[in-house]
């Protein structure tokens, strides 16, 4: 059985009403969308850090190892960072102990807006032909501080990279697409968009938990080779080691 639409005078004016209120609801989500967009940039606050004074070239057991060349993307590869990173740092590390090799990746954005969001190694390296042979979430006991990281596995052919990286949205670490989508809320709500840092170490070596413990020593060695505002652009606000 179906149901007519009242067609008397009371109807109809009943059936104005609902439209009304419909439109006026609609009217005050957009409204409220607008008002509740983000308009100032935290970096312009903060300031834009310089990824190439932050980064010491020598620090502890470690220096930049000047024999490996500096590789540039393609310029098709490039041309899509610039859309997303305002800088990117690129080195190699040598300790001069060992012998031992780290890679250290950093990518800065001073916009983490939902089409500029700093993207992930385990989204980066699979396109790049990378298969991912794992990827969980870690915390480094670091000497003043306990940090939350993730460890990935990459293969390529014989190239075995395990990937130690953490990304900081304004003073905040995060460790998951959804923490990092929350930070960027977090920081929204008070009408603000935050900058975000990608920091990415990695070292090519089969023995995976070799690797990582070398990984760990380097990070915790650069962490206290930086001052107060460097650690906190880079490493965000510390969680006391427990």
């Amino acid at each position: 059985m179906s149901t007519a639409v009242s067609k008397s005078p009371a109807g109809a004016k009943l059936n104005r009403a609902m439209v009304a209120l419909i439109a006026a609801v609609m009217l005050a989500g957009a409204a409220g969308s607008v008002w509740m967009k983000p308009t100032i940039h935290l970096a312009d606050q903060v300031g834009k850090p310089d990824l190439e004074q932050i980064f010491p070239t020598r620090f502890g057991a470690w220096e930049v190892d000047a024999s490996i060349p500096v590789i540039l993307p393609a310029p098709d590869v490039q041309a899509r960072l610039d859309k997303i990173y305002n800088q990117v740092l690129s080195r190699t590390y040598v300790d001069r102990r060992t012998g031992e090799r780290i890679m250290l990746s950093v990518a800065y954005g001073g916009d983490q807006s939902d089409g500029t969001r700093l993207h992930r190694p385990e989204v980066c390296y699979p396109a790049q032909g990378f298969q991912i042979l794992s990827n969980r979430q870690a915390q480094l006991g670091l000497r003043d501080r306990s940090l939350p990281v993730r460890q990935l596995e990459s293969l390529l052919g014989e190239r075995h990279e395990p990937i130690t990286y953490w990304v900081v949205v304004g003073d905040q670490i995060v460790t998951s697409a959804s923490q990092q989508k929350l930070a960027q809320l977090g920081y929204g709500v008070r009408g603000l968009i935050p900058d975000g840092m990608l920091v990415r170490v990695s070292s090519i070596d089969r023995d995976t938990g070799k690797a990582l413990q070398t990984q760990q020593r380097y990070i915790d060695e650069l962490v206290q080779s930086l001052g107060p505002d460097a650690a906190l652009r880079v490493f965000g606000r510390a969680a006391p080691r427990s």
